[in-house]
């Protein structure tokens, strides 16, 4: 009989430990989890830092305003869109948003949220260039920066308008080829360079924005974290409806 005793006592005891480690991953499953998000370091205005050394942008204030809707924890990890997409693919972080466009390619790796926002690509010359379309870049050559949609753009464009397209590491050294005259025009999402224009005083213009563009969106690793894509689609939902999503696109982006 004491044996037995012995032996119930012993089950509730070890039936007392499991709960409290079932009680602990619930905690953290309502919320007590803090999400690791890679971002890029420059790309404004999505991510930026402003002049009081505050990083800053479309994709960050939307986050914000997204987990406050949706009572989740994030923290920001600032390292450069290719090293944002490295950090999510091998599990250091848990999404990114980074600018990042929704193609059919990454549609392999990634789980993406809906789209937080339609970019078209442009091209920008120097002010007063007599370049107006595609048409007119026929034998001369421009440039873009690796990786993005307007060097891919800018590539299959070449193709059927005869002429060529150089592809450089950063933005700085892609606006120093067209004010160096290396280059007539340089390719880019039309909301970064609208803002380089206007807020960083590029001496550019732009004539041209393509109809086609990309849809940008927030992504984790293909088949992980489910339920971070999940808050940010009910989130972005929540801030369209209620006006801060607008107020947060038209405070980098307005065009006028």
């Amino acid at each position: 009989m004491r044996l037995k005793k012995l032996l119930t006592l012993s089950l509730a005891a070890i039936m007392g430990l499991s709960l409290v480690a079932c009680g602990g991953n619930s905690d953290e499953s309502k919320g007590e989890k803090t999400y690791k998000i890679a971002s890029d370091t420059t790309f404004a205005p999505f991510e930026f830092e402003n002049k009081d050394g505050k990083r800053v942008g479309i994709d960050l204030e939307l986050l914000k305003a997204i987990a406050d809707e949706e009572g989740f924890k994030y923290e920001i990890d600032a390292v450069g869109f290719d090293a944002a997409m490295a950090s999510v693919e091998n599990g250091q972080s848990d999404g990114m948003i980074a600018g990042m466009s929704i193609t059919d390619e990454r549609k392999e790796k990634y789980d993406f949220s809906d789209s937080y926002y339609t970019s078209k690509v442009c091209f920008a010359t120097e002010k007063g260039s007599d370049i107006d379309s595609l048409e007119d870049l026929k034998g001369k050559d421009v440039v873009a920066k690796v990786g993005t949609v307007g060097a891919s753009y800018a590539e299959k464009m070449a193709k059927k308008y005869d002429f060529s397209v150089k592809q450089v590491e950063s933005s700085a050294m892609m606006y120093q080829e067209v004010t160096s005259g290396n280059a007539v025009a340089c390719f880019e999402d039309y909301p970064v360079m609208n803002y380089e224009i206007k807020e960083n005083g590029q001496p550019l213009e732009v004539p041209f924005i393509s109809d086609e563009g990309s849809e940008y969106g927030f992504a984790v690793l293909k088949g992980e974290n489910g339920e971070l894509i999940d808050m940010f689609n009910s989130g972005l939902k929540k801030i369209k409806e209620n006006g801060e999503y607008q107020k947060i696109i038209d405070k980098y982006a307005k065009e006028n």
